[in-house]
């Protein structure tokens, strides 16, 4: 995926690499004709800035060459061909070139992967696993390279040589594997990511048969997941001999378990896949996981080659996805799925809860809006499951002075439609009554105004569930909690909360999901007018036409923007500037920068100085990979500083 950044930047200062994974046409046993060919693929990496450039698996002779291997003539000029692609990286100064073709050394042929760097072989990685198998008879022609170590030599030069190596370049270290080795029970890559390698390249040639290709996906995936790395994968294609078998050709990019990107199969020229690989993400992910290092302990030492580095790499497109809305699939069907597992998650977690207590009575309290919706379906599905009488799920809606007619008609149809019980308390009353006690004047709209409603709606449904012998469901989502925009001791308050690890710009789908799936017509449309209101906590008094004045996201700042940053400072660990870069890039024509800008500052100061109303937060299930429970994924003091952050978002 090709993403326009806007102006020209130094990728790697915001932590990528650019890789590439090429597919040369190739004729078997021409080196010439197989070295110029790589010479023109290295010219187009290099006119896209590569900085890793993967090629196939004996690349330079063919992979199908079968006994011609065992001619002296066709190992010599190779050695020739892998020369001349050499030389010709020197007009190419700082590029990591990989390419396989055969070697010998001391009475042995190795099928071997060169690395080569301005004008330089750095090093040679012989093939560990060697297949004899199925229509594979590699062993007919090449030695195993498992546990060799020492040098080579190609023509005058002593070179490095050994499975024992890995690379560095730009203080990235890279590992080198051959096709079979990914294949094995414990995969070469394996072992060199515990070494410290966070980029495997696998020079292949894989012959294409029915559904294969699918397979190949699935593991290449599945082991830059498991490594936390990523993995640059090119095997060989057209121009191989089809006396037997057919290579389709394919170039792979996956970074920790995701495709960045394939090249088309079955064509009859060269081609290429280029991809940005962030390292921000591998390296924080390979932190946060202790079991990785504890792994890596028992891992023998590697020689590490230094390559020469390159200039900085500054282009205005980025060769990586950016997911405006990394909480929400975007394909239907995904998105379907997950909202499904997610309230089965929920409805598990609550019913455990019900269980574990013997509450057979929940307390909600319903305003119309999104995520107390959420919680009554929820809780409805439960009661529903367990086969609770729903008179025990009780919804209490509490009208105030910013409640208009929608969100309440909505409330009191919504727990009517489930069958649950509907009480209503009016908190005006009450609430000047308050005012009078603490002596505030009802004219002043401020937080005391907003807040006195807030608390007052809390202490009636605790004060209800405690009358009844029940629980009072929290509704408050993970959004609300990051920005702290909830009334501490308010709806800040329950006694489980259901939504806590919930983003709000995922509630909506949730709801959407039992829309879709109740039979129930007007609930139906109840629902979907939920879902099409306005999001407002209704604490100031409505607008002429009784429509909502106070609108959250005006207030506070746009969801979708403040989810986005949630994502990617608590899951990746980003700075604000790399955020902001991307943020800029994913909601061009949607937000201006100037109020991307705006927006995370805002989000990074409610985050750090409404740290304490979570540090006390009720219990809740984690649902996704983001979770702000103490209890859980996010401890942090409620006095620490932003200081750091908020200085970088004013650099901005």
């Amino acid at each position: 995926m090709l993403m326009k950044i806007g102006a020209d930047i130094d990728l790697f200062s915001y932590g990528y690499l650019r890789v590439a994974a090429a597919v040369p046409r190739v004729s078997p046993a021409d080196t010439e004709g197989n070295a110029l060919a790589i010479c023109e693929i290295i010219d187009q990496a290099a006119k896209q800035q590569v900085s890793v450039l993967t090629l196939p698996e004996l690349a330079v002779t063919g992979y199908t060459c079968a006994d011609l291997f065992h001619q002296k003539l066709l190992i010599e000029r190779a050695v020739d061909a892998l020369d001349i692609v050499a030389r010709h990286t020197i007009g190419v100064p700082g590029m990591l070139v990989a390419v396989g073709l055969p070697l010998l050394r001391d009475g042995l042929l190795y099928n071997c992967a060169a690395i080569l760097c301005t004008g330089k072989i750095l090093g040679v990685i012989p093939k560990t696993y060697v297949p004899n198998y199925g229509e594979f008879y590699e062993k007919r022609w090449f030695a195993s390279g498992a546990c060799t170590s020492g040098d080579i030599r190609i023509g005058h030069r002593h070179v490095p040589f050994g499975t024992d190596i890995l690379f560095e370049y730009k203080g990235v270290k890279i590992g080198v594997e051959i096709c079979e080795d990914l294949w094995a029970p414990i995969p070469v890559s394996s072992r060199l990511a515990l070494g410290g390698a966070e980029i495997i390249l696998n020079l292949s040639a894989s012959n294409e048969l029915i559904g294969k290709h699918d397979y190949l996906l699935s593991i290449i995936r599945r082991q830059s997941a498991a490594l936390n790395a990523a993995y640059v994968y090119s095997s060989s294609g057209y121009g191989e001999s089809s006396t037997d078998l057919v290579f389709a050709g394919n170039g792979i990019i996956a970074e920790n378990g995701a495709l960045l990107g394939e090249t088309e199969r079955f064509v009859h020229e060269s081609r290429m896949i280029i991809g940005d690989i962030d390292l921000d993400r591998l390296r924080h992910d390979r932190v946060h996981n202790t079991s990785w290092h504890d792994a890596a302990l028992t891992t023998p030492g590697y020689r590490i080659l230094e390559a020469e580095e390159t200039s900085a790499t500054i282009s205005d497109e980025l060769h990586h996805p950016i997911d405006t809305a990394p909480f929400v699939p975007h394909d239907e069907s995904g998105r379907f799925m997950r909202c499904g597992e997610i309230i089965a998650i929920q409805s598990a977690a609550l019913a455990r809860r019900l269980e574990a207590t013997g509450c057979r009575n929940l307390i909600v309290g319903i305003s119309g809006g999104l995520d107390s919706t959420l919680a009554l379906l929820v809780a409805h599905s439960v009661f529903r499951q367990m086969h609770v009488p729903l008179s025990g799920l009780t919804g209490i809606t509490m009208p105030g002075f910013g409640t208009t007619g929608r969100t309440y008609n909505n409330a009191t149809e919504l727990v009517r439609r489930l069958g649950a019980t509907l009480h209503e308390i009016n908190i005006g009353k009450a609430v000047r009554q308050h005012f009078e006690d603490i002596d505030h004047d009802e004219s002043i709209h401020d937080v005391t105004y907003e807040n006195s409603q807030a608390r007052e709606r809390t202490q009636i449904l605790m004060d209800y569930a405690n009358k009844s012998g029940g629980m009072v469901l929290g509704t408050g989502d993970l959004s609300e909690l990051a920005l702290g925009w909830c009334t501490y001791n308010g709806d800040h308050m329950s006694m489980y909360g259901i939504n806590a690890s919930v983003p709000k710009t995922l509630v909506k789908h949730l709801v959407e999901y039992f829309a879709r799936t109740t039979d129930d017509v007007a609930l139906r449309d109840v629902l979907l007018d939920i879902i099409d209101t306005p999001i407002s906590p209704e604490l100031i008094p409505a607008a002429e036409g009784d429509k909502i004045r106070q609108k959250t996201e005006d207030l506070v700042g746009p969801y979708r923007l403040h989810d986005f940053v949630l994502y990617n400072m608590l899951r990746h660990g980003y700075n604000p500037s790399k955020i902001y870069m991307l943020a800029c890039a994913a909601f061009k024509g949607e937000f201006d920068p100037d109020v991307i800008r705006h927006w995370l500052k805002v989000f990074y100061r409610r985050f750090f100085n409404q740290q304490f109303k979570r540090s006390c937060m009720p219990d809740g299930p984690k649902v996704g990979s983001i979770c702000l429970s103490p209890r859980g994924d996010w401890r942090m003091p409620s006095d620490a500083s932003a200081r750091l952050w908020l200085e970088e978002c004013d650099k901005l």
